[in-house]
């Protein structure tokens, strides 16, 4: 049996410090929304041949459109500008096909109003409250403790605190945008967490029922000792297959793949180094006020 919690104090550590660079990114740089958040209209074009972005850019600036963020990815072209009427999106295409001189489709074109942005911002939130809730009543109730739900949460509180100072970083430095993408890979980073968590949990309450009640630090490392390399196993045929969308996946779903891996790699450290430790010791503190 490996004495994993003999290093407790490292892995606490190390989740200060990640923790720390990450809250210092969002406060410094903050993130870079998408238009799902910010409002404003997102149009897609097909250009016949492909054009350089500065002419594109340039061609939109004598229009006195306020362009947030311009992608040319090929024959596509994705544009974010301030709201747009129907028709100044007909006169931005008229006007580029002249500048250009070619032929060009326009894919697509979404508006976000304020509104819009607005209610995106409270469903996010709430989806993360009711999801937080969600799992510590189920945790509570399926092992009756309220130890284990806590260790689990703060478990997964923890992941997703990492994840969202990593985004700032590659916000900051990477151009990725804060977007429902990055929602759901938050979400989906709750829910490992929590899995693989209950497993480890399990584990301990299963030492419990059937060597009695010994010490709480002697259950955990026989725990941990035993799901370690299942857990690893589990975790590392995720990160391979995420991985190899963050390389040769489409740009599309580059910052959500790549999300995706951090979250499964945090998830897979938080369950053994953050809820393990947290839980040893609330029971080893509950214990001591009932003797």
């Amino acid at each position: 049996m490996i004495d994993f919690l003999k290093f407790r104090w490292l892995y606490f550590l190390i989740s200060l410090i990640v923790i720390g660079v990450g809250l210092l990114s969002i406060i410094k740089w903050g993130y870079r929304y998408s238009i799902e958040f910010t409002g404003g209209t997102e149009i897609e074009l097909i250009l016949e041949k492909i054009a350089k972005e500065t002419k594109i850019k340039e061609t939109l600036e004598k229009e006195k459109i306020l362009v947030r963020d311009i992608k040319v990815n090929g024959n596509f072209v994705n544009i974010q500008t301030e709201f747009l009427e129907q028709g100044i999106i007909d006169s931005i295409k008229k006007n580029l096909e002249k500048e250009l001189k070619q032929k060009i489709i326009i894919n697509k074109s979404e508006t976000f109003g304020s509104i819009v942005s607005q209610e995106m911002i409270k469903k996010t939130i709430t989806a993360t409250f009711f999801s937080i809730i969600g799992i510590l009543m189920f945790i509570f109730f399926s092992f009756g403790s309220f130890n284990y739900s806590v260790a689990a949460v703060v478990a997964m509180i923890h992941d997703v605190m990492v994840l969202f100072g990593i985004y700032s970083l590659f916000s900051h430095f990477f151009l990725a945008e804060f977007d429902t993408m990055f929602v759901t890979s938050v979400l989906t980073t709750m829910s490992f967490s929590v899995h693989d968590t209950i497993v480890i949990l399990d584990k301990i309450r299963e030492y419990y029922r059937e060597e009695g009640k010994e010490d709480i630090e002697y259950y955990a490392n026989k725990a941990l000792t035993e799901t370690m390399v299942r857990s690893l196993n589990n975790s590392l045929t995720i990160i391979f297959m995420l991985f190899a969308l963050v390389i040769l996946g489409g740009s599309t779903i580059k910052f959500f793949s790549l999300s995706l891996l951090v979250g499964t790699i945090v998830g897979t450290y938080s369950s053994p180094f953050v809820a393990t430790p947290i839980l040893v010791f609330l029971e080893k503190r509950k214990q001591n006020a009932e003797s």
